[in-house]
């Protein structure tokens, strides 16, 4: 059971500047995504009254976050492993392919970036408001929970086929694509229920900045989970103990 590989670090770890490096490029990574991410629905909402409820609306923000987190992780997986996503670095740690500390690390880089990039696009929008995410009317807490468990597992699953497993190849060269198209496609299918955040750090930011808290444990408890699951499956059954990629051997 990957459960059993789980390691809490060194708690010299973090000021290790390997860590300290790594935490930095997620917060770079994170402050890349929601801001092109966020932007493109603050821009549409400029552009049309009617905002991302509209059917454009919701490919411009399939496109826009399928096309930035693919270059957020690009640009942060030979340093941090490109996690970008709190979600992603719990799933990670479930499987332990990351230390507790460092996880810790990531989590913090990764709600900072988001906080500084809603920041940053409030300033730079002349005080426009991000948008926190939100449920639709006829969408319940639970449809929600639902909603993120799903579209969360699918993206960590990804991740693991395409980044995590040793036994992936060439395919990890395609590895940013594959999670930016499963991203792109899940907020095609949930974001007219519930935001389709799969990513607690995404749905932090704008409820931070709006001080918008209202059903924000939604788009924590379901990733989480959604992650969990993944972690657990991918790890146990196609990954093995056998093929099992172990930590990194350091001194923290």
């Amino acid at each position: 059971m990957p459960i059993t590989r789980i390691a809490l670090g060194n708690t010299a770890e973090a000021s290790h500047p390997d860590a300290l490096r790594a935490a930095l490029a997620e917060f770079i990574s994170m402050v890349i995504f929601v801001f092109a991410g966020e932007g493109a629905g603050m821009a549409f909402n400029k552009l049309s009254s009617d905002g991302p409820s509209t059917p454009a609306g919701l490919i411009s923000a399939s496109l826009a976050h399928a096309f930035a987190l693919f270059v957020a992780v690009s640009v942060g997986a030979n340093i941090s492993g490109g996690h970008v996503n709190p979600a992603v670095t719990f799933g990670a740690f479930i499987g332990g392919h990351v230390t507790l500390l460092r996880g810790i690390l990531y989590w913090i880089a990764q709600l900072l970036g988001s906080v500084v990039a809603c920041l940053l696009l409030k300033f730079a929008t002349g005080g426009l408001q991000t948008g926190a995410f939100a449920l639709s009317s006829d969408v319940t807490v639970w449809n929600a929970v639902v909603f993120e468990i799903v579209m969360t597992f699918g993206l960590v699953y990804t991740v693991y086929a395409t980044a995590v497993d040793p036994k992936k190849g060439n395919l990890g060269i395609i590895a940013p694509i594959a999670i930016g198209f499963i991203v792109g496609a899940n907020i095609l299918a949930g974001g007219a229920f519930d935001g389709a955040s799969m990513n607690p750090a995404v749905s932090f930011g704008p409820a931070v900045v709006s001080w918008t808290w209202t059903h924000q444990w939604v788009y924590w408890l379901g990733p989480l989970i959604g992650a969990a699951l993944a972690a657990i499956i991918y790890d146990t059954i196609f990954i093995g103990e056998s093929t099992h990629e172990q930590l990194p051997v350091a001194d923290y």
